[in-house]
This record gives structure tokens, C-alpha cells and sequence, in this order.
């Protein structure tokens, strides 16, 4: 059955790949340019946000420039933490028995999605979780149930990327400042309702945590992965994804063992 949904898939993908017409930049496209493909992708450099407790991205350059042989070489060294920046957070992140990054079936990682889009109530409150009456809403306005879909979670935070301040409520680093975090999440009752209700191939968020910024249970982040719900954060802005119609292809560095990885996310408009 995994074999035939990721053959399905892939099949997809390659058609979807084959008529695409590319766009450029993170977040950038809109429904206008009719089937597009859209970069949901924040890139990595010294800027990009990471926890309070991470060091952060490093790209370290060790060669660029002419060979004594005449011809132009390049290349670069890196280091980061598999949890900062979009990425994924494998189950395994939470569930001592979840599946680690290179182990999630590739058919969790490609589909069709859906954008529920929460910007008004986080505006009003910037620790705002949301709940699963907001999914039941969403479910009812648009007349089908959240199964066999990526769900993206739009609370507009990927407005304030670049600004740590705004992004995670605190520009402040160590150990102190994970307690001034203030962002929103989706609520630790609502994953689980997703988990036990619903079949949702993934589930991501234009934050920095699945949880709230003030969270220390961590209860969505519980709930996903102990049902293998894999996780995308710092997912980039979502203008121009329709709720219905897009399709999304989210890839992660393929870490054997890993608790999570660097991800590229990109969306492919509806014709």
C-alpha cells in the first residue's frame, strides 16, 4: 500500500514538475500567475531565526576563486542544528518510538494541502492557539474534511521573519529567554483531534514551534508525533496559496537517525 500511494505520488510530482512554470524568491507568486510554483522556504544564513538556545547557521567559505589550473572552484562548509530555520521535525523529535527524518514515507511529504488561515485571531493575541473549533470552522466553509492533506497553518508570522523581536517575542539568547517566548501555535487538543480524527499526512506552521511560544509541555508537538504526524516550522509566507487546490512538495535533508532537518518546502498554484 506505502509503495502504490508513494508510486501515486511521485507520478504526480514529475507531471506537476514537468508543467511547471518557475517562480523565484521566498513566498513569492500568486494565483495570477496560473500554476506557479511557490517557494515556502526562509534561506539559511547568519540571519535565519533559530531557538534561543541554538547557535544558530554557520557557512564557513574555504575556497572560491581561480585554480592554478585556470578554472573557477567553490566550496563551502556548514554547520547547523537539525531545529531552526524551515524545517522538519521528524516524529522521532518527540516520541522515543516516532520515525526519524530519512524513515517518513515519502507520500507524507507530497500532496495536496491546505492553507488555514488564523492571521485575525493572532493578531489579536500573539500566544494564540489554535483550536480545534477553528479546523471544524475551516472544515465547514470550505465543505470537506481535513484527510490525505498537508494542513499549513497561516497565522502571519512569516510577515515578522528577519526581526527576532517580532518573530519570537524576544531578541534575547540562552537559556532565559526560551520563558519570554510569544508566538502562536496550534493547541495540544487540536493536534490531538487531528491525530485521532483525522489522517493528516503533515502539519505546518509559519512559526517557530508547532506550540505556542509559552508552551513548556509541548503538548502539540506530543500529540504529532506520537501519531508519526510529521511537522514543518518557520514554514515562509503563504501569500497567494489558495486554502484548497495547491500542492505541496516538502523535502528534508535525508539525516539517518535524525530527530528533524533542514527543509526545502515549495507549493505548486492550481491551474
Amino acid at each position: 500500500m506505502i509503495r502504490a500511494a508513494v508510486a501515486v505520488a511521485t507520478v504526480s510530482l514529475v507531471a506537476a514538475l514537468a508543467a511547471a512554470e518557475p517562480t523565484t524568491g521566498s513566498g513569492s507568486g500568486s494565483p495570477s500567475e496560473g500554476g506557479g510554483w511557490m517557494d515556502l522556504t526562509h534561506s539559511f544564513d547568519d540571519k535565519t531565526v533559530f531557538w534561543p538556545t541554538e547557535a544558530g547557521f554557520r557557512l564557513e567559505a574555504e575556497r572560491s576563486g581561480i585554480t592554478p589550473q585556470g578554472y573557477f572552484y567553490a566550496a563551502n562548509r556548514f554547520t547547523t542544528a537539525e531545529h531552526g530555520g524551515t524545517h522538519l521535525d521528524a516524529p522521532r523529535h518527540f516520541s522515543a518510538d516516532g520515525l526519524t527524518a530519512d524513515a517518513i514515507p515519502l507520500d507524507r511529504l507530497v500532496g495536496a494541502a491546505v492553507v488555514v488561515d488564523v492571521r485575525d485571531r493572532c493578531a489579536a493575541d500573539a500566544a494564540y492557539e489554535i483550536t480545534a473549533d477553528d479546523l471544524v470552522a475551516w472544515e465547514a466553509r470550505h465543505g470537506r474534511q481535513l484527510v490525505d492533506v498537508i494542513v499549513l497553518l497561516r497565522t502571519g508570522w512569516a510577515a515578522k521573519w528577519g526581526d527576532r523581536q517580532a518573530y519570537l517575542g524576544t531578541a534575547a539568547t540562552g537559556p532565559e529567554a526560551v520563558a519570554q517566548l510569544r508566538f502562536p501555535g496550534l493547541s495540544p487538543l487540536a493536534a490531538r483531534w487531528l491525530v485521532e480524527h483525522r489522517r493528516v499526512k503533515a502539519v505546518g506552521i509559519d512559526t517557530a514551534s508547532i506550540d505556542h511560544g509559552p508552551s513548556t509541555q509541548f503538548g502539540a508537538h506530543v500529540a504529532l508525533c506520537t501519531g508519526n504526524v510529521p511537522v514543518f516550522e518557520n514554514v515562509a509566507d503563504m501569500e497567494g496559496i489558495p486554502a484548497t487546490g495547491a500542492f505541496v512538495v516538502a523535502l528534508p535533508m535525508k539525516i539517518a537517525g535524525g530527530s528533524g532537518g533542514p527543509l526545502r518546502i515549495i507549493a505548486r498554484l492550481p491551474e
